[in-house]
């Protein structure tokens, strides 16, 4: 085993851990082949398997338009990848007694207090009237998508017309104080507890962690996840001198002509530390907290999370009473259960990518993409900038590129 200089991550042959380097090679051809043809300008792809590097590649370009080349210290946007992070910053601060996961969110922000629950009329258009909530949002419903706090933009209903809509966008223009007030006199979608609907969590639990700590959250992050992992490379901000390696979308997408970009542009300070989206961050980085949760918390020499609070992250929590819109966020998460901040698959013979009972993960609207499967003792990250449907496309074909090289 040794390390690289490029990612100072343990490294193997592939033929040492079951993997065919032959196999993997096909990873090349089809994403090589894929950007001749336009249909992404380029990626970044790292595999790991019983903890070693077994494939770290960069392919076509970081700019294309500028015709400067992918390299694997490149910066991405990781949008929603960044929700596991906070999940598991809450565990770090329940571990600590600093707060209990199923606390009421008014505990925190009092405003939630008293929150109304939306009933619509057939056509969904129109808000006929609003109710108590018959239980108090909590922050295990912050990190289960089950708060009812919906983004605006995944729906068409007269309440989804009513939110910010999305974490970007809210970051972008108001403050975590105006974000709060924003939000808490919204009626909600759903009753607490009862539907997974994509939406504000994260972002909530991170302003939370904010209040729980005294400090911001990406100052939490630093102290607490990246330093101690030696993610040199993610924050809430890219510094002038990092600017250079930020990644750059097409600048239409491929199957409309559509123009297209990555937002928000993480070069320019958000308002707010977004726990929903706001992280930039690089392959090698990421693959080091990928490897941190498939280790039960400890990467390398380091433990950042107990093993059973790992362990019960990692399990799905979501039960027969709470009705399940994964799908409709990602296709490619379809019968997938759901843990604290991550999806978590839950039968061998369902979902529409190949994987092991216990496998999890979440990906970013951006068009990066990871998970972890505990059985194979394998992780895997993908960073493109391809924002819109084709990154369900990808989401399935590296997962079928990926476990198609495994031969032990």
């Amino acid at each position: 085993m040794h390390a690289t200089k490029d990612n100072m991550l343990p490294v193997t042959k592939p033929e040492a851990i079951g993997m065919s380097p032959e196999r993997l090679a096909e990873i090349a051809r089809v994403i090589d082949a894929d950007v001749e043809k336009g249909r992404l300008p380029g990626a970044v792809i790292a595999i790991a398997r019983r903890g070693k590097l077994v494939y770290s590649e960069a392919f076509g370009f970081r700019d294309k338009q500028a015709g400067v080349a992918m390299t694997k210290d490149t910066i991405f946007n990781i949008a929603s990848m960044t929700k596991p992070m906070v999940a598991l910053a809450a565990l770090q601060l329940s571990e600590r007694g600093e707060l209990l996961i199923d606390d009421p969110l008014s505990n925190y922000f009092p405003k939630f207090a008293d929150i109304q629950v939306a009933e619509l009329n057939a056509a969904g258009d129109a808000i006929t009237r609003k109710v108590a909530a018959m239980r108090p949002i909590t922050l295990r419903h912050l990190m289960m998508h089950t708060s009812g706090l919906i983004y605006g933009a995944r729906g068409n209903t007269a309440v989804h017309k009513l939110y910010p809509a999305g974490s970007g966008a809210a970051a972008v223009v108001m403050t975590g104080t105006e974000f709060i007030d924003r939000l808490a006199g919204l009626p909600l979608l759903h009753q607490p507890g009862t539907v997974w609907d994509y939406g504000f969590g994260l972002d909530v639990l991170g302003l939370v962690i904010e209040k729980v700590t005294g400090r911001s959250l990406g100052r939490y992050f630093t102290d607490n996840i990246f330093a101690p992992l030696g993610m040199a490379d993610t924050g809430f901000f890219i510094p002038p001198e990092k600017a250079p390696r930020y990644a750059k979308a097409l600048p239409k997408y491929p199957d409309t002509g559509e123009a297209q970009s990555v937002t928000p542009i993480l070069t320019e300070p958000l308002k707010f530390e977004t726990g929903g989206g706001g992280l930039s961050s690089t392959a090698s980085d990421y693959m080091r907290f990928a490897l941190a949760l498939l280790g039960k918390g400890v990467y390398g020499e380091t433990r950042i999370l107990g093993r059973k609070t790992a362990e019960y992250m990692l399990t799905n929590q979501m039960g027969p009473e709470v009705k399940s819109r994964i799908e409709h966020t990602d296709p490619t998460r379809a019968d997938y259960g759901f843990g604290l901040g991550l999806a978590v698959r839950t039968e061998a013979g369902r979902g529409r990518v190949i994987g092991s009972v216990g496998d999890f993960g979440w990906p970013g609207a951006s068009g990066t993409h990871w998970w972890a499967d505990p059985k194979e003792e394998l992780a895997v990250v993908f960073m493109a900038h391809t924002p819109g449907p084709i990154r369900w496309h990808y989401r399935q074909v590296i997962n079928a590129l990926v476990y198609q090289a495994i031969v032990d």
